[in-house]
């Protein structure tokens, strides 16, 4: 267990960006030694998850799927990156998710804008 700890600790996964749509996600390693990418920020009580889409957290950092059914009505999950990411067409599985896509591609957009022009020297007189 102990190399395994010191492997984990190296191959710390932090924050990446998505190849579909440029947005952050966190990389993290699985009780099966593969990593998987989750959305940052997000942990939505796992009761409103299906059970084969909640990943939780354990003590060491790692991440499993919770299958679990029902969860604990506390329990808390975390969610894959391809699930609310605003550029990989998927089915609408829940409401809360769409909304998620929804303000995820509008992210996106925000990013793109440019700047806006700069006030002009003399404002006009408005009287």
């Amino acid at each position: 267990m102990g190399l395994w700890e010191k492997k984990l600790r190296r191959l710390d996964g932090g924050r990446s960006r998505c190849p579909y749509c440029g947005l952050p996600q966190d990389r993290v390693a699985t009780l099966e030694q593969e990593w998987v990418s989750l959305e940052p920020d997000m942990r939505p009580p796992a009761h409103q998850v299906p059970a084969g889409h909640r990943w939780i957290e354990l003590s060491d950092g790692r991440v499993t799927v919770y299958g679990v059914c029902p969860p604990d009505q506390f329990q808390r999950c975390r969610i894959g990156h391809r699930l609310a990411c605003p550029a990989q067409p998927l089915p609408d599985l829940w409401p809360w998710l769409t909304s998620l896509r929804g303000e995820n591609a509008r992210q996106v957009e925000r990013q793109d804008d440019p700047e806006p022009p700069p006030p002009p020297e003399e404002w006009p007189d408005a009287g």
